[in-house]
């Protein structure tokens, strides 16, 4: 996941309430026609410092839409604010992702546009290479169900752990075979893996909090291969309230990152050089987004 940035140290993170006040009210204003100044379109992403945010903002400003980038801290703040009409957009996570906050909620939030697949892998303080890691030794990961599942699935094609049944997009810690493992795994919240590297073996690092490691993701010892047509989950995605799933004036914002050089260029210097973009049509989109979530619900 993305499911694409960069998060504010957990220590530093703002309350909730005081993130959403400086936009409540304001998105589907009727008193503007949306994408104007008066009105702009309110897209909430988590780490807004990220500089294709401004290319971003300024492309969609060259085709006549305003839009206002919200920041958010964390990973669990911008589907409840969007639920809640407080943005208009968000852009920060996959179809995992999106499809257990639906079936959890209970709300109906759909992808409106695909945007990149981002590698989720592993980094080492200690090793240099996953042969390096010894039996015993303890490796983090993140512990929302989403990449935590697809974090456990790197490990075990990296040959750390063995997943009961072969491992899925829903397996957990309870599926990790400790008898055919080599590591111990632990689970913390996604932005706290980077500074558990001095204490563990190895961890999982989301994209997001690779540079705040002061790591490059050169450094990355395994991850794995978003190129794969299984993959597809793993999409980042423009997401949007089921009211606003046909909205053109979203689909051009849609558009409008995917075809603008500068901001693709900005977004991959960002990535360092790791994202993958596609342009995955928005029914294949729905589609993946309604298997996996039927899966979700099955699975619960």
């Amino acid at each position: 996941m993305s499911l694409t940035k960069k998060i504010l140290a957990a220590a530093a993170a703002l309350p909730l309430i005081a993130v959403l006040a400086g936009c409540a009210g304001s998105a589907g204003s009727a008193d503007a026609e949306k994408g104007t100044e008066d009105n702009p379109v309110k897209i909430g992403v988590v780490g807004a410092s990220d500089p294709y945010w401004a290319i971003y903002t300024k492309a969609a400003a060259d085709e006549g839409i305003s839009v206002d980038i919200v920041d958010f801290t964390e990973y669990p703040q911008p589907n409840p604010a969007l639920s809640e009409g407080e943005i208009d957009l968000n852009q920060f996570q996959h179809i995992v992702y999106l499809a257990q906050y639906n079936e959890a909620s209970g709300e109906d939030l759909v992808p409106v546009g695909a945007t990149a697949i981002y590698p989720l892998a592993l980094y080492s303080t200690k090793y240099d290479s996953v042969k390096d890691i010894e039996k015993g030794d303890t490796v983090a990961i993140p512990n929302d169900e989403s990449n935590l599942s697809r974090a456990l699935l790197v490990l075990q094609s990296a040959g750390l752990v063995e997943l009961k049944d072969g491992g899925s997009i829903f397996s957990t810690v309870d599926d990790v075979d400790p008898d055919k493992s080599t590591v111990t795994v632990t689970t913390l919240e996604a932005s706290l893996t980077p500074t558990s590297l001095p204490d563990v073996a190895a961890a999982i690092i989301n994209n997001d909090f690779v540079a705040d490691a002061g790591l490059t993701f050169d450094d990355a010892i395994a991850q794995d291969d978003p190129a794969d047509p299984n993959a597809l989950p793993y999409v980042n995605i423009f997401a949007a309230r089921s009211d606003d799933a046909d909205d053109e004036t979203y689909a051009k914002l849609v558009k409008i990152y995917q075809d603008t050089k500068t901001v693709t260029d900005a977004v991959q210097e960002n990535s360092g050089g790791t994202a993958v973009f596609v342009k995955t049509p928005v029914a294949d989109l729905q589609s993946s987004l309604d298997t996996v979530q039927a899966d979700v619900k099955a699975k619960g």
